[in-house]
């Protein structure tokens, strides 16, 4: 585990390539990817190495939050990592909040152990984002993104 890491480990019933199909379809991610009532819309999501992720985070007391990355790794149905330190065409961002990585691991039977980590550079961050509400709110949407991909 790293210095100033979150990570949440669980076993999802759904194959990777579901689970793959929920992070790097718009029109799924757009349907699980914030805790109830919040909710995402989805820009851009260029799913390859050095492809943006452009979204928008929004509350139900007409909060906004812009969340804008790169991907830094891409392996289809096993790894998706990705990053805010950077935005469309490696332009720094204005501030690197952290680094997510999503491991997916075939379990045979239509299940998969899925962990989803957030790696930070610094411990203000890591703490930041705990206060956030980050096992929890990963957690609930795991769950929310396990319940729609069951129809897929």
């Amino acid at each position: 585990m790293a210095k100033y890491e979150l990570s949440i480990n669980r076993i999802i019933n759904a194959t990777p390539e579901k689970i793959w199909q929920a992070w790097t379809k718009a029109e799924i991610l757009e349907l699980w990817f914030c805790p109830k009532p919040w909710h995402v819309k989805v820009h851009e999501l260029d799913v390859r190495v050095g492809g943006a992720s452009r979204m928008t985070m929004y509350g139900p007391n007409a909060e906004e939050f812009p969340n804008d990355g790169v991907y830094l790794a891409v392996e289809p149905n096993k790894r998706l990592v990705f990053t805010d330190a950077f935005t469309k065409d490696w332009m720094p961002s204005a501030r690197a909040f952290f680094v997510g990585e999503i491991l997916l691991e075939d379990l045979g039977n239509g299940t998969t152990k899925y962990i989803a980590t957030a790696r930070h550079w610094t411990e203000e961050a890591m703490k930041e984002h705990e206060q956030m509400g980050f096992h929890e709110g990963w957690n609930i949407c795991a769950t929310q993104m396990e319940e729609i991909i069951q129809d897929l």
